[in-house]
């Protein structure tokens, strides 16, 4: 957007307002799908292994999760676009090729039992639910493609839309197969998140059209060749991989603290927890990537980023000092109280992370418009680099509960890529 107008506030807000409300949507789906299996047959290994096959889905898209933010950044015109599109187009193929590798083949034995270490009776229903997901990939590199094109020209708001959508496919199937009790809940689960985000890209691609027909192939821009958007892509392309694998990296140090199967079953309903808290401040960075050319965009960028990170404290704060986390886990995602009591006490050990995602974000954004991708991925290593050593320490030597040292790894590793995105992005 360069609109010519000083940036204000208010614009900010509205750009970032239904970007925030899709990523908060998004955070919502976990625990809708865990309160799912709650209500279905043996309920604890089902919600381990959605768990499980969630973040193994998560880590093999995730070199697609970037096209998002890279085609906010591009996308100004249609030369450019349609180069990003071969590249993503050839990601995606390449990305399903390798999910079908792994749900298909004794692959699948090796991760989960050799690296993650799972327990034994969450293989078969996570081989299962990995395969029915096979679609993911696919569908999430369309769909972040052409959000990008939409924030990029000033429709934020379909991508909020878009995300209402799945949220009501993924509620039609899990309604029907609570009502229907006749398929194990992995089938369930895997099969709402994959028809849901089938649906979503299939819903952004159409409204999208109009941008694709009118503004983007009128606009003007410089001659980006394919070598530049290559070039540009791939250092953060692999960022979110590095990132994500502290996932498994998560789940397999609680799998060798106490009680494995019950950590594994609380930490899906945590995890979406902790990741709602964060998304307001998820959604800063294509805000920031969109709006740093405007006239005083910097300045006022900043001003909203100290607003946003106090304002995602709140929520936090309230839920550790209040009984309020306890009507979430008991009443809306149906726990045991035993399982309660353990997500409870774990949610102290996050009460930074939303101001430090925030504030994440924003030195990221600047980073990604000025085209410095590489800090970017170093931030990220430095993140993954601090969770699997400080859970290492953790598991050697049996030092905490599984639930509260991943919330911890989390919040540290956290810390130590924002300060490196802020060291990096200084002087632009």
């Amino acid at each position: 957007m360069d609109s010519g107008k000083p940036l204000d506030q208010a614009l900010i807000f509205r750009m970032w307002l239904p970007l925030a409300a899709s990523w908060l949507l998004m955070g919502a789906e976990i625990p809708m799908v865990c309160a799912a299996l709650t209500k279905l047959a043996e309920a604890e290994i089902h919600v381990a292994a959605y768990g499980m096959v969630f973040g193994l889905a998560i880590v093999i898209e995730s070199p697609v999760i970037m096209l998002l933010t890279a085609s906010t950044a591009l996308s100004r015109d249609w030369n450019s676009y349609h180069k990003l599109w071969r590249l993503m187009t050839w990601m995606s193929a390449g990305l399903t090729v390798l999910h079908v590798g792994i749900a298909f083949t004794p692959a699948y034995d090796w991760i989960v039992r050799d690296i993650i270490q799972a327990p034994e009776n969450i293989i078969e229903p996570g081989r299962l639910g990995l395969q029915i997901m096979t679609p993911w990939t696919w569908a999430i590199a369309h769909r972040r493609f052409h959000q990008g094109v939409l924030i990029r020209f000033g429709e934020s708001g379909v991508v909020g839309w878009g995300t209402g959508v799945r949220l009501v496919v993924d509620a039609a199937v899990l309604g029907a197969g609570i009502i229907l009790q006749k398929h194990a809940g992995i089938v369930v689960a895997a099969t709402a998140v994959t028809l849901g985000v089938l649906v979503e890209a299939v819903y952004i691609r159409w409204r999208v059209g109009r941008v694709l027909g009118g503004v983007l192939r009128e606009a003007r821009g410089p001659a980006i060749t394919m070598r530049e958007v290559v070039l540009f892509y791939l250092p953060i392309a692999f960022a979110p991989t590095i990132g994500l694998l502290g996932q498994p990296i998560l789940t397999g140090a609680m799998s060798r603290l106490a009680l494995p199967e019950l950590t594994l079953a609380v930490w899906p309903t945590v995890n979406s927890l902790v990741f709602m808290l964060r998304s307001a401040g998820i959604a800063f960075t294509e805000v920031v990537v969109a709006l740093l050319d405007e006239p005083d965009g910097q300045r006022q960028l900043r001003r909203f980023t100290i607003g946003l990170s106090l304002a995602v404290t709140v929520p936090i704060v309230l839920l550790c000092v209040t009984p309020l986390v306890d009507l979430w886990f008991l009443k809306v995602i149906g726990l045991r109280p035993e399982l309660a009591e353990l997500g409870r006490a774990c949610l102290w050990f996050a009460l930074l992370h939303p101001a430090i995602t925030t504030w994440g974000c924003y030195f990221e954004g600047k980073l990604i418009h000025a085209k410095r991708s590489r800090p970017v991925t170093e931030a990220v290593t430095f993140y993954t680099v601090t969770v699997f050593v400080f859970l290492t320490c953790i598991v050697m030597f049996k030092a905490m509960a599984g639930l509260d040292a991943a919330v911890l790894a989390m919040s540290i590793g956290g810390l130590l890529q924002l300060l490196w995105l802020w060291w990096r992005s200084r002087g632009i």
